[in-house]
């Protein structure tokens, strides 16, 4: 699907505020309603919207510590790396997981309310992992910038 510059605008403004109603939406963009109903509906099929979420902060709920972790596994055959992306996905201290090139072949961002939590988070699924050859972990101390926003 292309997108063309309502679209572009309706994302935009949807980045900012996913709660906007459609006759809002409309209003700003200089679409109907109903125009910009059948556009959403056609953006979220599509899967350009991937997620309409809410973002809750950890904090609020506990969760005080946020670690990087960098992780290298000991064999990168397509079975072992599906394995531990399957594991990370049962994980749920891992908020993010990423596949990456370069030293490493893993981050994952990785929320816990404790480090007595995140040590057992790292013995249940990297230290006890046969196929994670070494790990690094950084302590996030300050959340700079976390966005979500897509260009457009």
């Amino acid at each position: 699907m292309t997108i063309d510059q309502f679209d572009k605008d309706l994302l935009r403004l949807l980045q900012q505020n996913n709660r906007l109603t459609a006759d809002e939406l409309a209003e700003q963009v200089g679409l109907s309603s109903s125009a910009v109903q059948r556009r959403l509906k056609k953006l979220r099929e599509e899967k350009i919207i991937e997620a309409d979420v809410s973002i809750i902060s950890p904090v609020v709920v506990g969760l005080e510590i946020t670690c990087v972790v960098d992780v290298a596994l000991e064999r990168g055959d397509s079975r072992a790396l599906e394995k531990f992306k399957s594991s990370m996905m049962q994980s749920p201290e891992v908020m993010q997981c990423y596949y990456v090139t370069g030293s490493y072949d893993f981050v994952l961002i990785v929320n816990t309310r404790t480090m007595k939590e995140y040590e057992v988070f790292t013995n249940q699924w990297l230290l006890d992992n046969p196929n994670v050859k070494h790990f690094h972990t950084h302590v996030v101390m300050d959340k700079v910038k976390v966005g979500y926003n897509i260009a457009l």
